[in-house]
């Protein structure tokens, strides 16, 4: 029977998920870890080919007997990176990630040369944030001249990965969403956009062609060759992460909430229309399932719960225990945790701290529920921006290794104060890929309703969620209000030396 192969290329690793679907199993998983170049002035890079030896160990773990049943493999890749190809399709540099926050400077200098950060909502329904594809073009102008020179192709991760699987070069609407070039109303390149990153050049040239979310192409016959697949394997369009992830806990529909608890923290609702917001409170993306994905998206969720566990000396597995006996609000300890600088709300050049300490509350529980409560709260934050747009709903699918944590889930549905729930799958990115492709590349019969697969095969995970308790609630409420003055206080410093006005909810 036919696997369809998930591939999630992450800040941390590349995940593989093979797929049963005819048995609604998942029949085999694989992981490889990524390095991460990091610098002072706030660049995060990789190497492209890290992605790709690392696809490569992914698929050799699999069993030959399973991957002579795939039929299909769709990719889901960290967004915004930035991976310059020279006119042979050569790897010009490292690829600047999305959680680089070197590019401040020139994001402020994009949004000044299209017209001030309203006139960006304008052209493209998004500003120019840090991390944003759009800042690494002029940043490599200024910084590596000879790249800039010869570059030819601008792609993406997962665009590069799908370019090495099948010797094409394309992009999806809702990858492309994130570049900061996209008008994500008309799902068009923005001329405007393009001209205000470079004025002189034709970005538009180096851009690859936009498909739709069902695309589907062939593997290329080396590729198959190298990876011990049938030559008949097809990809599909693949998208970002989150937009993966939407698919894989079955968010497909209006009216349901996904949090992803990763590197980064995302709360990303569906919606069957552009939903921009004026003030940015959330990144208005397009999906890869033909919608929209309005977007809340934090730079610093488990790396900051992973950096305390490094600092106290024990392992985040061992988390609940360690926070056991600890009580909402840490007794007055609260974390900003902006470890890598900051996008929702956009603080790039913030850094982490902790509020609060006195001689008795700084303790490694109480810093371990400070880190896991101001990760929650920033994701918070975002939540009171799409409730105030009159966004509604009912529960919150959790997926991303923080979901793993029974307290985690608990505190999100406390300071939610909905119910949560965890799909079967917890690799959500991956799963989602492996659904895309069942969506896109099965070819027996007419094409199946992507709103169809993702009832049919996204399962939640009995026993595994969590209900607010109302006592507990009100207890966050006031931990949740005591975050936000900090974090206002946070805001004004930083809009002392930015022209970016920058607003939180309450």
């Amino acid at each position: 029977m036919s696997l369809f192969v998930g591939l999630d290329v992450g800040t941390q690793g590349v995940k593989l998920l093979a797929y049963d679907a005819a048995r609604r199993q998942t029949v085999a998983t694989w992981a490889e870890p990524l390095d991460l170049i990091s610098r002072e002035d706030g660049s995060r890079e990789q190497h492209a080919l890290w992605w790709i030896d690392a696809i490569r160990k992914c698929f050799a773990g699999l069993d030959p007997a399973l991957r002579a049943r795939v039929t299909a493999i769709g990719v889901s890749g960290q967004q915004h990176g930035f991976v310059p190809l020279d006119a042979n399709g050569k790897v010009l540099a490292p690829a600047k990630l999305w959680c680089d926050t070197s590019t401040g400077i020139e994001c402020e200098e994009i949004m000044a040369a299209a017209g001030g950060a309203a006139r960006c909502m304008a052209l493209a329904g998004n500003p120019v944030l840090a991390g944003y594809t759009a800042s690494k073009l002029p940043w490599t102008r200024k910084h590596r001249p000879e790249v800039y020179a010869a570059l030819a192709t601008i792609l993406l991760p997962h665009d590069y990965v799908n370019f090495w699987l099948t010797g094409e070069c394309w992009m999806e609407h809702g990858d492309a969403s994130g570049t900061g070039w996209l008008d994500v109303r008309t799902r068009n390149w923005s001329s405007g956009m393009l001209r205000a990153t470079d004025a002189d050049r034709d970005l538009a040239a180096c851009l690859p062609t936009l498909v739709a979310a069902n695309a589907c192409f062939p593997i290329a016959p080396s590729i198959a060759i190298l990876l011990g697949l049938s030559r008949h394997v097809r990809i599909s369009a693949g998208g970002g992460d989150n937009m993966m992830a939407a698919i894989g806990t079955g968010n497909v529909a209006p009216g349901m909430l996904t949090m992803s608890l990763g590197t980064s923290g995302t709360l990303f609702a569906c919606a069957d229309h552009a939903l921009i917001d004026p003030d940015a409170g959330w990144a208005a993306f397009c999906s890869s399932s033909g919608g929209w994905l309005p977007l809340i998206c934090t730079m610093n969720c488990t790396v900051a719960t992973e950096t305390v566990a490094r600092a106290f000396g024990f392992d985040s597995r061992d988390g609940d225990a360690v926070m056991a006996g600890t009580q909402p609000g840490a007794d007055g300890l609260t974390m900003l945790p902006f470890l890598n600088g900051e996008r929702t709300p956009n603080l790039p050049q913030a850094r982490g701290s902790f509020l609060g300490l006195d001689i008795d509350n700084f303790t490694r529980g109480n810093a371990w529920r400070a880190a896991m409560e101001g990760a929650t709260y920033t994701l918070r934050n975002g939540f009171d921006a799409l409730r105030t747009a009159g966004l509604g709903f009912n529960a919150i699918r959790l997926t991303g290794g923080g979901s793993r944590s029974k307290l985690w889930r608990q505190m999100i549905a406390d300071v939610f104060e909905l119910p949560v729930e965890v799909p079967e799958t917890p690799e959500g990115a991956a799963f989602g890929a492996a659904l895309q492709a069942l969506w896109a590349c099965e070819t027996s019969g007419s094409q199946p309703d992507l709103i169809a697969i993702a009832r049919e095969h996204v399962a939640l995970c009995a026993g595994s969620g969590a209900a607010p308790d109302a006592a507990t609630s009100a207890a966050y409420r006031n931990a949740y209000a005591r975050f936000l003055r900090q974090l206002d206080g946070e805001i004004g410093r930083s809009t002392q030396h930015s022209s970016f006005e920058l607003k939180t909810r309450t």
